[in-house]
């Protein structure tokens, strides 16, 4: 199983503000981890580098043994990487079948779609997020659970190796989570590496077997949910001085 991600002495500057701080780590082939530390921390602005949405000041991104350190962020999605972000947007007026469709023309997607068609490639993705009956409606009147959905959806129509996850449980219920968590345990099953941010921790924990910790744009620590629920910083500056586990 190779390295799918390798990002080295990343940093990224905003004026006098180092938002992420020679932050170095790897991601396996199929592998499925989180990325946690409290808000300002620098988790977002990780995901923005490695999906090209921002530029780093310094370090390396390397993409499956390809540098796509500051490439275009639809180079990067044709390459294999898709992400989801905190804010759910979608084309509030377009069908939840459309919203699909546009991400199936990405050059990966169109691949896949092209002994099928495009909308027989989105309907299998809404079918394997759970929304296929809903193919005709606009996402305006969506639940937001159903968004959160539908966002994932949209970054699988593009085909990715790797799927970044920002906060996929943001603003969702209980019962919404388990939904999400249900979906995403089995995209990583169908061969997806996987690696998500998470405020809500516990269902994060007990989600993924591997967990990295970053605190004001620095790398803490790199290991399994228990580990990382026993060190000492990450209690303290994280989590506060209780359990992680209920």
């Amino acid at each position: 199983m190779g390295v799918i991600l390798e990002v080295k002495n990343l940093t990224k500057k905003y004026g006098g503000l180092t938002a992420v701080n020679d932050f170095s780590f790897e991601i396996k082939r199929g592998e499925f981890l989180g990325l946690i530390g409290p808000n300002g921390a620098g988790k977002t602005t990780v995901f923005n580098l490695i999906s090209g949405f921002e530029k780093p000041n310094s370090g390396t991104i390397r993409f499956d043994g390809k540098d796509i350190t500051g490439m275009k962020s639809y180079k990067i999605v044709n390459l294999g990487v898709a992400r989801t972000f905190q804010l759910v947007r979608s084309f509030k007026f377009l069908t939840l079948l459309d919203n699909i469709s546009v991400s199936c023309l990405s050059s990966r997607g169109k691949r896949v779609a092209k002994s099928h068609g495009i909308d027989e490639y989105a309907s299998t993705i809404l079918a394997s997020v759970g929304l296929v009956d809903k193919a005709r409606i606009p996402p305006i009147i969506l639940p937001h659970g159903d968004l959160r959905k539908l966002q994932i959806g949209k970054a699988l129509g593009t085909n990715p190796q790797l799927l970044l996850l920002d906060e996929p449980f943001s603003g969702l219920s209980h019962e919404e989570q388990e939904v999400i968590t249900d979906l995403i345990i089995k995209l990583h099953d169908d061969g997806v590496t996987v690696f998500m941010t998470g405020h809500v921790l516990r269902e994060l924990m007990h989600l993924v077997p591997r967990v990295i910790a970053m605190h004001q744009g620095k790398f803490i620590m790199d290991g399994t949910p228990q580990e990382v629920a026993k060190n000492k910083i990450v209690l303290e500056a994280y989590l506060g001085k209780g359990e992680v586990f209920a």
